[in-house]
């Protein structure tokens, strides 16, 4: 990469990463948004295209004049619901990486492709586990196949490219905004909501996720060193809190907005299968409810037990330090109230509450 300021082309730029990566970009290097529907315009360039089309569905002369100026790519697209079906995942996921791996080699750029950490969960889908899916529409394993396709086709092509993982992203580290909610998100409104009459996992079990914010200083940081190759793990690792602390958490969040919900019970998944689902749950609840329930359990069958992610925090030159627990609290709670704060739950005074940023959040 040249000394001057650097090129970069983002895919995925009006994403919850690509939103929170035009936050520390531009004034490292000049971003060229990718932009296929959502206009985006805190980029300094946007170009109409679409990754799952050839040449980046952008003609023939615009494509050589963009190879010509890119330094680096960071390639944010993707189908990250569980519900998008194999067909559309692949094609964004997998042939959507393939297109733009070829971009960067014609471009002689370096490629910042981001993955997943979950790509190391592979096996413990419900499916992979053998166990029975239900009405479930979520299937992690669709997605997941993707996203290892995908790292597949970045390491085959033979060029400059990092592989970065991160864990779940929730909002900003301070403020928990976020420009789409995610799954956890859409768990935590049913906690807080009293939705949820059983969790699905083993208390202890650990739940990573990392802000937006975190994910976007790494990226930003990996560009800034010009680094060309690797795999670089964006989680909380061993400060990741576990089932029952997110609970705790939802609980203090939830006295503090005004709000009583029955919080659930945790109930393994063993029991889930052999006695819950089957004698209590398969004719006693309404059918969107049952589906609700069975999608929780696809999801959550992620975390039941699973090993601590690596984690890469802490070894990016001028990139975010390791989380401490302390962050991963407050991030946690600053999701929490931005959400409160969106869906409109609780008393106007605990939305508006703010309360003291601890040390070791993310600056």
């Amino acid at each position: 990469m040249s000394s001057s300021l650097p090129t970069v082309l983002l895919t995925g730029a009006s994403g919850v990463l690509g939103t929170a990566l035009l936050a520390e970009l531009p004034a490292r290097c000049r971003v060229v948004a990718l932009i296929h529907r959502s206009p985006c315009p805190a980029a300094h360039e946007q170009l109409t295209g679409d990754v799952t089309s050839p040449g980046l569905g952008l003609d023939p002369s615009a494509y050589r004049a963009l190879a010509r100026k890119v330094d680096a790519v960071v390639h944010c697209a993707a189908v990250t619901e569980f519900t998008g079906g194999p067909d559309a995942t692949r094609t964004t996921n997998e042939a959507g990486t393939r297109a733009v791996t070829e971009f960067a080699a014609d471009a002689g750029a370096t490629l910042y492709h981001v993955s997943t950490a979950f790509v190391a969960r592979h096996e413990l889908t419900r499916s992979r586990l053998g166990r029975d899916t239900g009405t479930a529409g979520a299937r992690p394993e669709d997605y997941l196949d993707s996203k290892r396709a995908g790292e597949d086709v970045v390491r085959s092509a033979g060029l400059p490219s990092v592989i970065i993982r991160p864990s779940i992203v929730v909002g900003d580290s301070r403020t928990g905004d976020i420009s789409a909610f995610q799954g956890l998100h859409g768990i935590l409104l049913s906690l807080m909501r009293g939705l949820m009459p059983l969790v699905p996992l083993p208390p202890a079990s650990l739940i990573d996720f990392v802000p937006q914010d975190v994910v976007a200083r790494t990226i930003a940081a990996l560009i800034a060193e010009d680094r060309r190759e690797g795999e670089v793990w964006v989680t909380a690792g061993p400060q990741a809190l576990r089932a029952d602390e997110v609970m705790a958490a939802v609980g203090t969040a939830c006295a503090e907005l005004g709000l009583n919900p029955a919080m659930p019970r945790f109930v393994g998944p063993d029991m889930v299968d052999r006695l819950i689902r089957p004698v209590f749950l398969a004719d006693g609840l309404p059918e969107r409810t049952l589906r609700r329930f069975d999608d929780m359990l696809a999801m959550t069958a992620l975390f039941a037990d699973a090993p601590v992610f690596p984690t890469s925090l802490g070894e990016v030159p001028g990139g975010p330090g390791p989380l401490t627990r302390a962050a991963v609290e407050a991030a946690l709670r600053s999701s929490l109230h931005h959400l409160a704060r969106t869906k409109r739950l609780g008393t106007a005074s605990g939305r508006a509450a703010r309360g003291p940023v601890p040390e070791g959040v993310p600056a």
